[in-house]
C-alpha cells in the first residue's frame, strides 16, 4: 500500500475527519536530505476533525503522530501538519 494512503487509513479510523488532506511533497524537496526516488519521504497533511477540539496544537500534533504508529513514521522523513476542528 502507498504511504500516502495509509496515512489516510490511519487518520480516519482514529479521527473520522470531516477535511482529510494528504499531499505529497516529496518532489520538492529532491536534492534534499531524506528525499527518495519515487517520493512518498515528505508529506503535508491538512486534517479537520472534532476529536480536536479539546486539544491544543502540540496535543493534536501528538495524536496524529500516535495515530499513524512508528511503523509509518518510520518510513517518512518529513510530516507537515494542519491540525483543525
Amino acid at each position: 500500500m502507498r504511504i500516502a494512503r495509509e496515512i489516510e487509513t490511519c487518520l480516519n479510523l482514529a479521527f473520522r475527519p470531516h477535511r482529510l488532506k494528504v499531499i505529497d511533497e516529496s518532489e520538492k524537496h529532491r536534492g534534499h536530505a531524506g528525499f527518495r526516488d519515487g517520493g512518498e519521504s515528505h508529506f503535508r497533511v491538512e486534517i479537520a476533525a472534532d476529536a480536536f477540539a479539546s486539544m491544543g496544537r502540540v496535543e493534536r500534533h501528538r495524536a496524529v503522530h500516535a495515530a499513524l504508529g512508528k511503523d509509518l513514521m518510520g518510513r517518512i522523513h518529513a510530516l507537515a501538519l494542519r491540525t483543525d476542528v
